[in-house]
């Protein structure tokens, strides 16, 4: 198993953050109690620092309205974009830690401390993190024209051309590039990076052709694939997705040791109250495993968590570390 990532999923680790279909199905009836004093006293604001129509957004618009149902409020989702997500990290940063304006982020959370310089605000001390929701593996996949028809192809190909295959990622250090770093280490390939502003940018070349492939979510790269102008070769999890049965995992396809996700989390303002973040938690967990949200995700190509508050800080502080090691290893950068 590669060691590189933070954003890779195992088992374990989904059990140690609540991630596991009983422990978000138990959470709320072991802290419901404990957090059932707070109620948001006007609309909650939910900031999803990335554009409308992506991973995140399209989770917590699938979220969002049955955990305002639970919580007595509409809530709002507000699209702050720019900046790999810190203009909208910035907007609830600066926010009244009381419950009605909270941050729905992706994995750049714990990437953008290592890559952006002049931060008004420090990542680690912000925010307060109330739960991991969900994660989103990353595919690969390639145009309709590429010769490849398997993955084991595609490397093959790789060996042949090197350097001369254009790869598209939802952008510098995003759970896509990284896969295709660890990928090219354990295959002994090179290919060349092509960094979009997100995964939905580079579908679109990748259906009209100029890109050879991607290393995306599947939600993004599912409708080129459905139009026919592209295939999924791999998917970067440790078992199938449900709504891409078809695909193989890269175990299955001869590269074992490759498992990367995006995900979205939960965060409020630094200093959210303790009863606050607990029935945050407590009703974002309850969302999760409902059978009706729980098919709306699965449309997506999304794994619920809903992991318990600590835990998922310990995972923050865990892989901020690792990413900035990444970092400097790998010399990413932003531009």
């Amino acid at each position: 198993m590669t060691s590189l990532v933070p954003f890779r999923l195992r088992r374990r680790a989904l059990l140690a953050l609540g991630g596991s279909v009983g422990g978000a199905l138990a959470a709320p009836r072991l802290v419901a109690a404990q957090g059932a004093a707070w109620s948001p006293a006007r609309p909650i604001r939910l900031v999803v620092p990335f554009a409308a129509g992506g991973a995140a957004d399209s989770a917590a618009r699938s979220i969002a309205p049955r955990l305002g149902e639970r919580l007595g409020q509409t809530i709002v989702v507000e699209n702050r974009t720019g900046a790999s997500g810190s203009v909208g990290g910035a907007a609830v940063a600066q926010a009244a830690p009381d419950g009605t304006t909270l941050l729905f982020d992706a994995s750049s959370h714990i990437v953008n401390p290592s890559l952006l310089r002049g931060l008004p605000f420090d990542y680690a001390t912000a925010f307060t993190p109330v739960s991991l929701a969900v994660t989103f593996p990353q595919v690969v996949a390639v145009k309709s024209g590429f010769p490849a028809q398997s993955l084991a192809e595609f490397i093959a190909a790789a060996r042949e051309r090197p350097g001369q295959i254009s790869v598209g990622t939802q952008g510098n250090a995003t759970a896509g590039h990284l896969a295709l770093v660890a990928f090219q280490q354990r295959a002994g390939v090179e290919v060349t990076h092509v960094p979009y502003r997100g995964g939905a940018d580079a579908a679109r070349d990748l259906a009209a052709g100029t890109l050879d492939a991607v290393f995306i979510t599947a939600l993004s790269a599912g409708p080129t694939v459905d139009s026919g102008r592209a295939r999924f070769l791999a998917v970067a999890s440790g078992k199938r997705v449900g709504v891409r049965p078809e695909v193989p995992t890269f175990a299955e396809a001869g590269l074992p040791g490759i498992e990367f996700s995006e995900w979205s989390a939960l965060f409020g303002p630094a200093g959210l109250p303790e009863p606050i973040v607990t029935r945050l938690h407590a009703e974002l967990a309850a969302v999760l495993a409902e059978p009706e949200v729980k098919a709306r995700l699965a449309q997506l190509a999304a794994e619920p968590v809903g992991s318990a508050p600590a835990d998922f800080a310990n995972y923050l502080r865990d892989g901020r570390e690792r990413m900035a090691r990444l970092v400097r290893e790998a010399n990413i950068r932003l531009d």
